[in-house]
């Protein structure tokens, strides 16, 4: 079986120089400096390589997806800078973030820039025009759910949501660019409308599982590893599956209040943050959240069963495991 991780690296290392050379050296030198950052920086490159995959599991020309696959990357990339901007975190893997390096205003227009060049990028893609139009559709549409995401996502901080509308908010904010990416690359490859609707369900599923597990590392995480501050979930109020389950089945009303008066609570001590953590842990709601990820994955899974045995399926499967089951 595939090291979902070790292949990551691999495919990784094929698209880094694709993924380098769609930005050139323009003025301002400030722009282009900030608009690089992030993409140059490395990654785990979830996105791009699995719309390098998706293409070449329905027997397409993988070369084919890689312009593909470096405009998603971009999209994701300007979605970062203006997450960072908006959480006024002031670290991302390590690095300064741009709003802070860069200042605010250039933060916007480098995430701006990138989100253009992604355009520009696939409107240059090799393939037949209603190609391009299923393309474009799938993605622009990915883009316009995750603006609706993310206000959701804002929304929802300091307040409780069901786990529908968590699970829908994640959807939005997370999967729809990773459906966009496998759909995307399907059709480049060739699949027929059946198929691709399949694989942009399996990205939909493995997008959910990747963060709800996502979500688990940032209340249990080993922050050497994932470069977030463990606890900045609990003080910013956010409202994962972990806190709703817990709301929800926590029968101590000193209990209860004792949970709610830690979310949301900026000024939250570590050890606060901790016993918020350690609540949820004893509610059986970090279980909960783990084993719900996991049926996630495993719908992804079985969405794709359909596909020719083959590196690319094993790597599409290999790499929703490891969704659920990684240290950063």
């Amino acid at each position: 079986m595939i090291d979902a991780k070790e292949y990551l690296k691999k495919m990784s290392a094929e698209l880094d120089g694709p993924i380098k050379s769609y930005i050139g050296d323009e003025e301002p030198k400030v722009l282009m400096d900030a608009s690089k950052q992030y993409p140059y920086a490395g990654g785990k490159r979830m996105r791009p390589a699995m719309a390098v995959a998706c293409c070449r599991a329905v027997g397409g020309n993988g070369s084919k997806a890689v312009p593909l696959a470096v405009a998603v990357e971009y999209i994701h990339n300007f979605t970062l800078i203006h997450d960072d901007l908006m959480d006024e975190d002031e670290k991302r893997r390590g690095m300064t973030t741009i709003h802070v390096g860069y200042g605010p205003a250039t933060a916007i227009l480098a995430g701006d820039a990138l989100f253009a060049k992604a355009f520009q990028i696939i409107a240059d893609l090799d393939i037949p025009s209603e190609k391009m139009r299923a393309v474009l559709q799938y993605v622009t549409k990915a883009v316009w759910d995750l603006a609706r995401g993310q206000q959701m996502d804002i929304n929802n901080e300091g307040n409780i949501v069901s786990e529908e509308v968590y699970l829908e908010t994640i959807k939005l904010k997370t999967s729809v660019l990773f459906a966009a990416a496998a759909a995307g690359g399907a059709i480049v490859g060739g699949a027929t409308p059946e198929q691709v609707k399949a694989i942009n369900e399996y990205a939909i599923e493995l997008g959910l599982g990747f963060q709800m597990y996502d979500d688990y590392l940032g209340v249990a995480g080993d922050s050497s590893k994932t470069g977030k501050s463990v606890g900045n979930d609990i003080r910013k109020g956010k409202c994962t599956c972990m806190v709703t389950h817990t709301i929800s089945v926590l029968k101590d009303q000193k209990l209860l209040d004792e949970f709610k008066s830690i979310l949301g609570n900026m000024d939250a001590t570590d050890e606060q943050c901790a016993r918020a953590r350690q609540i949820m842990e004893d509610a059986g709601s970090i279980q909960y959240n783990l084993d719900l990820a996991k049926k996630k994955v495993e719908n992804a899974i079985s969405k794709i069963s359909f596909l020719p045995e083959s590196e690319d399926k094993e790597f599409m499967i290999a790499l929703a495991k490891y969704a659920v089951d990684r240290d950063v």
